[in-house]
């Protein structure tokens, strides 16, 4: 970014969890011209420090960090905390970017990806919502594939890393590869599984993942007639989401015209030329911005229809970065002069 850009307060709110902590860093590697970190957790971490830019930040309260008056605020810290606070923050004039459920799918409030729906955005949205991680990497691909072709309807099954989880579930990972007995954060071991159970179940037999999956592609897109179903699967990868993706087009389509397509777009790189062993992989994807896609070929039943394979790093992508993303967009966008 221009070095004539405005200095930042920037306010990271659950500093000190997975999420936090890779936003910090994610903050650092992209350059926004951050001339003061507060950074915000919990009484328990209250007065510990974090590193930042090389300098050790003490941790402060909410009270305190919104009494300092940041520019910005990006919240990591779960839909309670986000629903009770980020509204305090937007009276008192300060942007919030919120990275919880509290508020994406409220119809006051905007859910953006930038490069995929950032135009939504207002000069007048003070608390803007990052996606679900699972979305955010799906959204990403179907894009330019709706822009050209139209997306009638679609199936996606999810293979989730445990960070999605946060902490303790890598313990819990961790602790069984060991040959301990953690405590559990699922209901069953997660080393040597998979388990069908992403957040909780609902009436109708999905759960609160699979239905941000359906509900959020929609928003975010733009189109409501999107149909898309989702299976959401918990696998003993310690970093990175994979999807599984089938699609049915409006109007035909050729393979190549989609590669490029993607490669066109940006944030997306296509890794696709499996006869080389050349295909995404969340052992890839750690650590990296990108979402990659590959894997793409017709169905065999469906005149229309296509499958391919997504994958990035949940806590990049899937939030830490999304979130910094759009404190970038507002930075050149003038909100702060």
């Amino acid at each position: 970014m221009s070095k004539n850009l405005p200095q930042l307060c920037v306010a990271v709110v659950g500093a000190t969890g997975m999420v936090g902590r890779t936003i910090l860093k994610v903050l650092e590697e992209h350059a926004l011209p951050v001339g003061r970190l507060i950074p915000v957790a919990s009484i328990r971490s209250v007065g510990k420090h974090v590193e930042f830019m090389g300098k050790q930040v003490e941790v402060v309260d909410l009270d305190t960090a919104l009494s300092m008056g940041p520019h910005v605020a990006l919240f990591s810290a779960g839909g309670p905390l986000s629903l009770k606070w980020a509204p305090k923050f937007a009276a008192a004039g300060i942007t919030v970017v919120d990275n919880s459920s509290a508020w994406r799918m409220s119809d006051a409030h905007k859910l953006v990806v930038p490069e995929v729906n950032g135009e939504v955005v207002e000069m007048e949205d003070l608390i803007l919502a990052n996606p679900n991680c699972t979305t955010m990497q799906l959204v990403m691909c179907l894009k330019p594939i709706h822009d050209r072709w139209g997306i009638e309807r679609g199936v996606v099954s999810t293979y989730q890393s445990v960070t999605g989880t946060g902490q303790a579930a890598v313990e819990q990972l961790n602790g069984e590869r060991s040959g301990m007995d953690p405590e559990r954060v699922y209901p069953h071991a997660i080393d040597q599984n998979c388990l069908p159970h992403c957040d909780v179940f609902l009436e109708n037999g999905y759960t609160k993942e699979e239905m941000k999956v359906h509900q959020e592609t929609k928003k975010i897109l733009g189109d409501p007639t999107i149909g898309l179903s989702c299976t959401a699967v918990r696998v003993p990868v310690l970093g990175g989401h994979s999807e599984s993706v089938y699609l049915e087009l409006a109007s035909d389509v050729e393979l190549d015209e989609v590669r490029a397509a993607w490669s066109a777009f940006p944030g997306v790189v296509v890794k696709d030329t499996p006869k080389d062993n050349v295909y995404p992989m969340p052992r890839h994807a750690q650590g990296e911005d990108e979402v990659f896609v590959g894997r793409l070929r017709r169905d065999l039943t469906h005149p229309r229809g296509i499958h391919f394979w997504v994958v990035a790093d949940n806590l990049r992508k899937g939030a830490a970065t999304n979130t910094v993303q759009i404190a970038e967009m507002l930075v050149k966008a003038g909100r702060w002069g």
